[in-house]
This record gives C-alpha cells, sequence and structure tokens, in this order.
C-alpha cells in the first residue's frame, strides 16, 4: 500500500487535491496497490464527495464540545474520511494523547507514525492499525529511509509482530520501495516525490512498480 501524505502543498490543496486524488484512484485501478490520499480536514468533503478514499493528517482529542479551531474526529468521519494519519513528525503529539484518541477512535482507521523503533514500540501497545517508521532527518530529502536505516526497519518488522509496518522519508524510487518491502514492511508513505513532481501519476506508477 502507499500512502501519499499531500501535506500543505499548494499543488495538494483545494481543486489540486482533488486532481491529485483522481491520480492516486488511477494509479489504484491500474495497479491494484492501494494508494491512499491523505489530506488536510477542509479537503475531506470535496474528494469523498467525488466517491474517493480519503484519509485525513491529523485529528485532536477531543469530542463534541467547546473546543474552537480543533478537529474532530466524528467530523471528518462525517465529511467522508476513511482513516487518519497522525503523529507525523511535523505534527507530534504526547503518547498519552495518542493512546487517548485511539482508544476513542470509531469507524476511522489510522497510520501511526513513530521516529524511533522505542517510541513505535510504545505506539504498538496501543494497538494501531499500522505503524510507520519515519525518522524525521530524512523526510523530504533524497537519501531514503530502507537504503540508509534498513537494520532499523528490520528491528521494527522483527519486534513488533502484530502490527503492519511501513517506512517513510526520503523514498523517491522504485529501488527503494523493493528494498522496504523486502526487509518486511506492508507499504510506503510518501509525499513530495510524488505531490511536487511534474509528473505525479508517472512518479506513483513507478513507485508501485516496486510491489512486483
Amino acid at each position: 500500500m502507499i500512502f501519499v501524505n499531500f501535506k500543505t502543498y499548494q499543488q495538494g490543496t483545494g481543486e489540486a487535491a482533488l486532481n491529485l486524488a483522481k491520480i492516486c484512484a488511477e494509479v489504484e485501478r491500474e495497479t491494484g496497490i492501494q494508494t491512499i490520499p491523505v489530506v488536510q480536514a477542509v479537503d475531506i468533503f470535496r474528494l469523498a464527495n467525488q466517491g474517493l478514499i480519503v484519509w485525513v493528517q491529523h485529528i485532536d482529542e477531543v469530542s463534541f464540545g467547546p473546543h474552537t479551531g480543533q478537529i474532530l474526529s466524528e467530523g471528518v468521519l462525517a465529511a467522508g474520511a476513511q482513516g487518519i494519519l497522525l503523529n507525523h513528525s511535523e505534527k507530534k503529539l504526547p503518547l498519552e494523547k495518542i493512546k487517548n484518541i485511539l482508544e476513542g477512535l470509531k469507524n476511522l482507521k489510522n497510520l501511526i507514525c513513530a521516529e524511533s523503533l522505542d517510541e513505535g514500540q510504545q505506539i504498538a501497545s496501543f494497538k494501531p492499525d499500522f505503524l510507520a517508521y519515519e525518522p524525521p532527518e530524512l523526510i523530504g530529502g533524497q537519501v531514503s529511509v530502507s537504503q540508509s536505516k534498513p537494520e532499523i526497519i528490520r528491528e521494527f518488522v522483527n519486534q513488533i509482530k502484530d502490527v503492519p509496518i511501513l517506512v517513510g522519508a526520503g523514498i523517491h524510487s522504485q529501488e527503494d520501495v523493493k528494498k522496504a518491502l523486502n526487509l518486511g514492511v506492508r507499504g510506503v508513505l510518501i509525499s513530495s516525490d510524488v505531490v511536487l513532481s511534474n509528473n505525479p501519476k508517472q512518479e506513483l506508477l513507478n513507485l508501485a512498480g516496486g510491489f512486483k
């Protein structure tokens, strides 16, 4: 599976988000590799209203009530989101908040990021649906996690048996994907390599080829 984090890039906002999500859906149909857009909360309905699968980049530890400016899990679900991303290095959360959010989560899948094996093991105890290893120093760079930290990826896979592991940070080639899968992960979390590409569909097709 491929998760594409649109972040707050201009190429992943508003109508551009809709166009990019449609590309994700096309690539999934053509390759059979699940390709999931992860968008800003404001773009959920725009995509879901077109019948597209969509996940959201963050929710807050709140339920209905006086919580101005925070993102409600019930709200993103009502807008059409099918899942959430939490604890990305650009939006870190205390472990207790992650635990509380997951305990209160209903009808939404989740992918939780971890920047180290220690953090990953603690998060794994909260029983997330997916766990992504993303060393922050490699995010947005040209050196991939699968090439530079294979031993840590292997440790994630060997020590965290009951949660599917993904990897992210610097993934930009088919070889990066193949290497990660050979280490035992289930998929990749990518962003700028696709979102900022001049040809995002071709870039996604190339990455999807790493699953063959």
